[in-house]
């Protein structure tokens, strides 16, 4: 199934949105919620999975059903141009980092991304999951055994927390990458986990036990921000969490010894 057409631009610095050109008859997909604005005379649908699963009820369940695994909803958005002229609908970015436009056409027709990285596609595109064949992959990933596939020939965007970097691998070049900074990679690239190793490392390293160890050929992407390792930070320094705030203090940790910490 050809996917649709679409033009796009994207907006904003740290926290970007993606607004995507409808010409009359055209669709785009969508995860539930990534919604920021649409013109009038675009419809929503709300359809089971990526609406590119053909058959009867069941297998449309099934295909939908196995999103779940990756953490998303039974559910997509269907944004149609019903209209007789040009429309735009957007779609923000969840938390701040960057929108990454994907040409499934460029890229041999398929994109393995990290499960939570997919914000919306030209309708046709098809947004599955992907099993990491090797085990060690799968229990030590840190992203999971299960990743997001994305096939097809049209336009795909991904966001990615913080600075996204774009590198393309030669035949046999090696790349190690914390586990959580990988965000995207084409098919080709060979996907495994390597043991950082040594005691110290092991114990007072603080980057984690194991790298993503990428072989090429073949491109992939890199976030300097994921979005664990934020949300680690920020619940760190929450105030409910009944710490005193030690920036600025004349005693610091210190003081933490006389709330009961």
């Amino acid at each position: 199934m050809n996917a649709h057409q679409i033009d796009y631009r994207i907006y904003g610095e740290e926290m970007q949105f993606v607004e995507v050109e409808l010409d009359p008859g055209e669709s785009v997909i969508a995860e539930a919620g990534a919604l920021m604005m649409m013109d009038d005379e675009i419809q929503m649908e709300t359809i089971f999975g990526d609406g590119t699963h053909q058959g009867g009820f069941m297998s449309k369940l099934f295909a939908a059903g196995k999103r779940v695994l990756t953490g998303e909803s039974l559910f997509m958005t269907v944004f149609t141009n019903e209209g007789r002229g040009k429309k735009r609908v957007s779609f923000a970015s969840p938390y701040p980092g960057r929108i990454i436009p994907l040409d499934l056409s460029e890229l041999d027709g398929k994109v393995i991304c990290q499960k939570d990285a997919f914000l919306c596609a030209a309708k046709g595109v098809s947004v599955g999951i992907d099993f990491q064949r090797k085990l060690g992959t799968g229990f030590f990933g840190g992203e999971g055994f299960i990743m997001q596939k994305l096939e097809g020939d049209g336009l795909a965007f991904v966001h990615a927390g913080g600075t996204i970097v774009e590198r393309t691998l030669a035949p046999g070049e090696r790349l190690k990458v914390d586990t959580g900074c990988l965000v995207a990679l084409t098919q080709d690239v060979d996907y495994d986990i390597q043991f950082v190793g040594g005691i110290k490392n092991t114990l007072f390293g603080g980057e984690g036990l194991f790298f993503a160890t990428l072989t090429g050929p073949g491109k992939v992407w890199i976030q300097s921000l994921p979005f664990a390792r934020l949300a680690d930070r920020i619940f760190a320094n929450a105030p409910f969490r009944g710490g005193r705030k030690d920036e600025g203090s004349i005693l610091g940790p210190i003081g933490n010894l006389f709330d009961g910490d």
